[in-house]
């Protein structure tokens, strides 16, 4: 068992963690390095191996019923990875037996010991979930590649303890519905490598994801949406989309207990006071608007619906916060409290003469004796609340814990009075960034925050004293899905970057080491694939810039997104081996070549094997995202909102800055004047983005469907080109323009915008090419 509280557990985690690492100071490792990830305090091995088998057996302890179960879930995880599944029996192992024994005593916590001999195993802890930690250890150890049947487990003697007692997950489920089985699969992902929080974030202005009871409408409407632009109607039938869903409570309980198995509780999340369009289109009488626009739901941003103030919407509150205690049985309540937009507030004269009765100084006060309110019924059923850095704001509720996102500001301020925190800023530990500027990335923010920085994130930074860095809980990442609407995606956006930050929560800083890390980096692939989890390679693959070279030649340079490891390639259609030439200078190919390229870490390949051919098209051609983007205020890479075929194709994803929707090419020839090619589509404008959209330009069009303008000279230079889109800018879909570039001296960097009627639709640039005029 976990201690009783998140404070216990803190201290005894540092104290654990400092008592290892002081009495068992790591020494270097031995020749043969083990791939335990996170890192432990202490990992030595030593001398032969132990055989595992499908005869070994695990035993434990009779009537050790915590002990049986995690037995029970090694043998499981075996069976997963390695095809094998050892057998569990209670009592000592027979005279001469090789087994795995699981054994009481040593650390607590979630502190273990592992040894490892050719004779046999014993993982060593006080409490269940040391014992499950143990265990995890045990099985990375067995599983270091994707081989299956028998295998050679290496010796070693393992000493082990977290740095911080909240190392956790924040999964956005509001914006786009996940599966109970994907975040299963996310929680075994989790529970693998010793993340032990899961914070779950069910409501937000697009859905209410969580069964109420007693207020059904939260569900019956507001789990619901329809789409925005094409995507609102079925393809096939033309009727309205009804896109979404919902978590039963017997669903929750279920994924409460398979979570509590692996060490990981759930930590829910109700959004108060803003955020709140969807209970307030399910219940207005919740709101300061008697018809709020349901439709809007489908916008992203920041929406400027506030829960009132009335004695029976906090009666609501009560009753919602008595079910998601009475699901979760987590130390802590998540109150959300994060960009709670006032002019509602401002506004109302019933808010004001609220906040004048109140004694309050204005509407941040009123947040805060709000938040202090719901504090109250939180701590009356034993459990506290936590809430995003933005409660700090006009006082923080007397036994409230910060969740720093906003850079480190929010905890500073928080340690500063004497409050708990966990460390969770933007945009490094913000899951929605890509990992890389790979064009192979998923759509997201354009921002990248790569396995390397979440890595290196500095949990105890200079900027907290001593006396302050006692109160980080720990850390945790962040994954919002706004733009992540599958699945498939949340898995590619949260893996592998958990892995970085499980070693970033869990092992003492003076252990952790960025090369030893990437080491490892293959053997945490494959447990990623074993557990059936994808897992993002794009930030380890080489990709290939094409450009025209000499005398008809392709000119191709290749660079991987992290560059770890070694490039491998080809040019006569054969795989690349650790053996195949090392990439080093730019490349000279005839046309028609097929290019080859993957990346390998000590003769181990990472990721997949890329393909390009090598034509005159491929390098005249460059998609959005190789372009550079006029403006960085909000830069997106999002899907079409109409797929190639279907309502569940494929679509297209361009890279664009929503505040100023413009591409550059850098360095055109124009001397004798070129041919575009632009391959163009469009997506609706919903963005929640306040005033600020009144600074968007929009030039006007000269003919009915808008014109593709090219300038010289910067966005605001001299156009030299106004291409009419035509049936191509009407949608849904893609569609394709050309025109006539003019001559002119030199080589020019060519900005590429488009004329509109107004912001929605917004057409997008998919790609571009450039051939010589005449061609």
């Amino acid at each position: 068992m976990i201690p009783t509280t998140m404070t216990q557990a803190r201290r005894a985690a540092l104290f654990l963690a400092g008592a290892v690492s002081v009495v068992l100071a790591a020494p270097a490792m031995a020749a043969e390095p083990l791939t335990l990830t996170p890192a432990p305090v202490k990992a030595q091995a030593v001398e032969g191996h132990f055989r595992l088998s499908a005869a070994t057996r695990i035993h434990v302890a009779k009537g050790d019923v915590e002990a049986k179960g995690v037995a029970l879930q090694l043998s499981d995880l075996l069976h997963r990875a390695r095809g094998i599944r050892p057998a569990v029996v209670e009592g000592e192992p027979a005279a001469g037996e090789a087994a795995i024994s699981l054994v009481r005593g040593g650390p607590d916590g979630e502190g273990y010991g592992l040894d490892v001999a050719p004779g046999g195993v014993k993982i060593t802890a006080l409490k269940r979930a040391g014992l499950f930690y143990g265990a995890i250890s045990l099985w990375q150890l067995a599983v270091q590649d994707e081989a299956k049947g028998p295998v050679d487990v290496p010796a070693a003697r393992v000493e082990d303890a977290p740095r911080f007692a909240w190392r956790g997950f924040m999964l956005d489920s509001a914006r786009h519905y996940q599966s109970i089985n994907t975040i299963k699969l996310l929680i075994d992902g989790m529970a693998a490598h010793k993340l032990n929080t899961l914070h779950w974030h069910l409501v937000d202005d697009q859905a209410w994801r969580l069964e109420i009871k007693k207020y059904p409408k939260l569900t019956e409407v507001s789990a619901w949406r329809t789409p925005a632009g094409a995507a609102a109607r079925d393809p096939k039938t033309g009727k309205p989309v009804r896109y979404g869903g919902f978590y039963s409570q017997d669903q929750v309980r279920d994924l409460v207990a398979y979570a509590a198995a692996r060490n990981v509780t759930i930590v829910p999340e109700i959004e108060m006071p803003g955020h709140a369009l969807a209970p307030i289109v399910a219940y207005p009488k919740l709101g300061l608007t008697p018809n709020p626009p349901a439709l809007a739901r489908h916008d992203w941003g920041i929406f400027p619906y506030l829960y009132n103030v009335d004695d029976s919407t906090f009666e609501f509150l009560n009753d919602v916060l008595d079910e998601v205690m009475d699901l979760f049985p987590s130390e802590y309540i998540h109150v959300g409290g994060d960009e709670a937009v006032k002019d509602q507030w401002k506004e109302s004269a019933a808010i004001q003469a609220r906040i004048k009765a109140l004694g309050v100084k204005d509407e941040h006060g009123l947040q805060s004796w709000f938040i202090q309110r719901v504090e109250k019924h939180i701590n009356g059923r034993g459990r506290r609340l936590i809430g995003w850095d933005e409660i700090l704001e006009g006082g923080l509720a007397p036994n409230a814990t910060v969740m720093s996102w906003r850079g480190i500001d929010g905890a500073i301020a928080a340690a500063g009075q004497g409050h708990d925190t966990v460390l969770s800023p933007e945009p490094t530990l913000y899951f929605d960034r890509r990992q890389s500027t790979s064009v192979d990335e998923p759509p997201g923010r354009m921002t990248v925050s790569s396995l390397k920085d979440v890595y290196q994130f500095d949990a105890a930074p200079d900027a907290l004293t001593a006396d302050q860095r006692k109160h980080i809980l720990g850390v945790q990442a962040n994954l919002w899905v706004e733009h992540i609407r599958t699945d498939e995606r949340v898995q590619l956006m949260a893996f592998p970057r958990l892995v970085a930050l499980s070693e970033t929560a869990w092992t003492q800083e003076e252990r952790r080491d960025w090369q030893g890390f990437t080491a490892r980096v293959p053997a945490q692939m494959a447990r990623l694939k074993a557990l059936g989890l994808k897992a993002n390679t794009a930030p380890f693959e080489p990709q290939a810039t094409l450009r025209p070279g000499q005398d008809g030649a392709i000119a191709a340079s290749l660079k991987s997104g992290l560059e770890i490891g070694q490039v491998r390639y080809t040019v006569d259609g054969a795989e690349p081996t650790a053996t195949s030439p090392a990439y080093g200078d730019t490349l000279s190919l005839k046309a028609g070549t097929v290019l080859k390229a993957r990346s390998f870490l000590d003769g181990q390949p990472l990721g997949r094997t890329r393909a390009w051919t090598a034509t005159q098209w491929s390098a005249e051609t460059r998609v959005s995202r190789q372009l550079e983007l006029c403006g960085n205020a909000i830069p997106l890479l999002f899907e079409d909102d109409a797929p190639e075929s279907g309502r569940d194709g494929e679509r297209a994803i361009f890279a664009t800055d929503v505040m100023q929707p413009c591409w550059v090419w850098k360095g055109a020839d124009l001397s004798k004047g070129l041919k575009l090619t632009a391959r163009v589509g469009q997506t609706p404008w919903n963005f929640q983005i306040g005033k600020a959209k009144d600074q968007i330009v929009v030039r006007k069009p000269a003919t009915p469907d808008g014109e593709l303008e090219v300038r010289v000279g910067g966005c605001e230079g001299e156009r030299i080109a106004a291409i009419p889109l035509g049936k191509a800018g009407r949608g849904p879909g893609l569609g394709t323009v050309s025109g006539a570039l003019p001559a002119r001296a030199g080589v020019h960097d060519l900005c590429f915008s488009f004329t509109a009627k107004g912001l929605d639709p917004m057409p997008a640039l998919d790609r571009v090419t450039l051939t010589a005029a005449g061609q």
